[in-house]
């Protein structure tokens, strides 16, 4: 079967690297579940301009942090296209907050979201994809470096590498890989949100290429990921990032 009948979920669709990876995948053939939860308007854009090529896709919205909502997610997708053959999950969050009893309510709300999300989809996924399936996660870079303020977000996403590492042992035998992908800085709202011109300059200077990595450079990982140059990377965190960590 050729990818031009596959079908993926990309959860966080309306943010920068999500928005990147339905780009990407639709080129390269997959018709697009594009999943968001507070910018329809974003998603929508996206899946038009995959519409306008040619290509297939949906939009629909869901709280990633709720069970039910993520269970009609994956059920739109297979009423809408009949099957799914990949599941991208980039949505998360990343409030940055010292780790102090002031920023417990911020704290929970980033476990819930990103990795409560993470192990809702993940687990819809193992309940749908067959064998020859792609999950990819999304972790963080960010984990290696200890910054102040990144507590929270490091800790949800050390508990997303964990789950991927642990649920590609539980699929063994049912053809289906499971991996993650670390990212480093990457010129998105979500990175850009609160930080100084001199923050952002600081920390484009970290990574040996010495620039802020483009949403591209992460959904081409995503794509060999899920594609047939990836069928034999399993269990992996892939830390692209420019020789940040």
């Amino acid at each position: 079967m050729t990818d031009s009948h596959k079908v993926a979920i990309v959860t966080g669709a309306s943010g920068g690297i999500g928005k990147a990876v339905v780009q990407r995948l639709a080129n390269d053939g997959f018709a697009i579940v594009a999943h968001y939860a507070g910018n329809p308007a974003e998603a929508d854009k996206a899946v038009s301009e995959v519409v306008e090529r040619g290509g297939r896709a949906i939009s629909v919205g869901a709280d990633i942090a709720n069970e039910n909502a993520v269970r009609t997610l994956f059920t739109r997708a297979r009423e809408d296209f009949g099957r799914i053959d990949a599941v991208v999950h980039c949505a998360g969050i990343m409030p940055l907050k010292p780790i102090n009893l002031e920023s417990i309510e911020t704290f929970n709300k980033v476990i819930d979201v990103n990795l409560r999300g993470s192990f809702l989809v993940l687990a819809n996924a193992v309940d749908t994809l067959g064998p020859g399936g792609r999950i990819v996660a999304f972790s963080t870079s960010v984990i290696a470096k200890s910054f102040p303020n990144y507590g929270a977000y490091a800790a949800s996403k050390a508990g997303v590498e964990a789950l991927v590492h642990v649920l590609a042992n539980e699929l063994r035998g049912k053809g289906i890989t499971v991996n993650a992908i670390a990212p480093g800085p990457v010129a998105t709202e979500l990175f850009m949100k609160g930080k100084t011109d001199a923050q952002i300059q600081h920390l484009a200077q970290l990574a040996p290429l010495e620039r802020l990595g483009q949403p591209d450079d992460i959904s081409g990982a995503v794509a060999f990921l899920v594609g047939k140059d990836g069928e034999w990377v399993n269990g992996q965190v892939i830390r692209v990032n420019g020789g940040f960590a």
